[in-house]
């Protein structure tokens, strides 16, 4: 995507006084998928926070900035684990939510070409409890899309689904999310194996760049390749700090 720019976040992070990370040095190359992997409790979800904009509970010593030198404000997306749709608006209602919320005008021409892209055309006038827990992450998803920021932010939102539903909404946000900048917190190795041009392990002690194979995201889950450095990943998760 034109104008979706790299990130950087150096410095370390504390709540009420506990150490949440840091010092960490993160950089995510721009309009490139970056996997942050680790296990929980290291500070993941706080960094994409940060990055966001969010968290005023956060005190940080550092630096939050876009490459391009430009403010991340207003550029910036967040899909998080649960897709918090409103269950009193069906999925048209939930793509549109954000312009809605800024007390402009819903563009629904493009919210239904929207939807249509993630596979819910059909489905636009559902309400959330009548839609799979795959169907809901799409609505998720279209709605992230609505939004057209460069820089998207995943905070483990397909951490909820089965196997096979997971593996295509890999799929289908590898597949829209193309050339936006993506930092993507995951506690899963084989998502990370899968979808990662960049990827990076936080533990305590800091992070740590694992190069990734040479291969077009999203990885088929069944090549070799792809399974060897999901084994790597994990390995090096079950010697994490």
């Amino acid at each position: 995507m034109r104008g979706a720019p790299a990130l950087r976040l150096t410095g370390r992070a504390t709540i009420e006084g506990v150490p949440i990370f840091g010092p960490v040095s993160l950089e995510a190359p721009a309009g490139a998928w970056t996997c942050l992997l680790g296990p929980s409790g290291v500070g993941k979800s706080t960094i994409l926070r940060l990055l966001a904009g969010l968290g005023d509970e956060i005190a940080f010593e550092g630096e939050v900035a876009a490459g391009d030198g430009m403010p991340l404000a207003g550029r910036v997306a967040l899909m998080a684990q649960s897709d918090l749709l409103m269950p009193w608006l069906d999925a048209m209602g939930n793509v549109t939510l954000g312009a809605r919320l800024r007390g402009t005008a819903p563009q629904t021409d493009r919210a239904r070409a929207v939807l249509e892209r993630v596979g819910l055309a059909a489905h636009a006038c559902k309400r959330p409890q009548a839609l799979s827990g795959g169907q809901r992450q799409r609505v998720a998803l279209a709605r992230t899309l609505m939004e057209d920021r460069p820089v998207v932010l995943l905070d483990e939102p397909f951490s909820a689904l089965d196997a096979r539903s997971r593996a295509r909404m890999q799929d289908l946000a590898a597949e829209v999310l193309a050339g936006r900048t993506v930092l993507h917190v995951t506690h899963d190795a084989a998502e990370a194996a899968r979808l990662g041009h960049r990827v990076l392990l936080l533990t305590r002690e800091g992070i740590t760049d694992v190069t990734p194979p040479e291969t077009a995201t999203p990885r088929l889950y069944d090549a070799p390749e792809t399974l060897a450095f999901q084994g790597r990943l994990l390995r090096l998760l079950m010697e994490a700090v």
